[in-house]
């Protein structure tokens, strides 16, 4: 199997550069520049782009609002909103020629995962200290610590595999249909693509936030039970 298929690019020593690195990269640093660009553009009038921008921020603070403690809106915002507009543009940004989704790499949504998992127990330890927040695992009996932990466990990797099961599939199917039927017609295939890539990041993201509230209220029994509606 050569480099091109597996989506490598080059050897550093023992480190592989592939194409999800440079393209998680490329966002990051477009991410980067366009804060800066807001930034000074802040000393000037307003821009259609950065009104644009502020809406999107004002609907995510509302959603986060909905879903955490009141007192815990501003602690948690950053995260979780860097979070779905990373998610949303990495799954957009397959529809580029040459370019894929690195959501449609399992390592990317592996990482993804785990960053949601630290910063689930981050904000959980950070609001009732260590030790109640690892006390809440062996209530209401500590017989239930094991099923805790292999909760934790499962719903991580859960949340890494269902991204990375959609976009791969999304992106297959958008492919095949590219050979077969050429560049004309699957015009609303690319629409549809692009409404599962917003409805993947919707979930992801609130999965994310669902897990952290869950954390910010270890006694609220109605907290986790949240994520079976999606």
């Amino acid at each position: 199997m050569n480099q091109e298929a597996e989506g490598l690019v080059w050897h550093l020593g023992n480190w592989v550069i592939s194409n999800t690195v440079i393209t998680t990269w490329l966002i990051m640093l477009g991410f980067a520049g366009l804060a800066l660009l807001l930034c000074l553009s802040e000393r000037h009038a307003q821009t259609g782009l950065q009104n644009a921008l502020e809406a999107v921020l004002v609907a995510i603070e509302a959603a986060v609002a909905e879903v955490v403690p009141a007192g815990a809106v501003r602690h948690v915002l950053p995260f979780v909103a860097t979070l779905w507009l990373f998610v949303l543009t990495a799954n957009l940004v397959g529809l580029l020629p040459t370019l894929h989704a690195p959501t449609r790499d399992l390592s990317a949504t592996a990482a993804l995962a785990a960053l949601v998992f630290l910063s689930t127990h981050w904000y959980g330890i950070r609001a009732h200290g260590l030790a109640k927040h690892l006390k809440h695992y062996c209530q209401p009996s500590v017989i239930l610590l094991p099923f805790h932990i292999i909760s934790e466990i499962t719903r991580t990797l859960a949340l890494a595999i269902r991204l990375f099961g959609n976009m791969m599939s999304l992106e297959m199917a958008a492919l095949l249909v590219l050979l077969i039927a050429g560049f004309l017609v699957p015009v609303p295939l690319l629409m549809l693509h692009v409404v599962e890539a917003v409805i993947q990041a919707y979930i992801f993201g609130m999965l994310a936030l669902i897990y952290i509230a869950g954390a910010l209220e270890s006694s609220e029994p109605d907290s986790t039970n949240r994520e079976e509606n999606l």
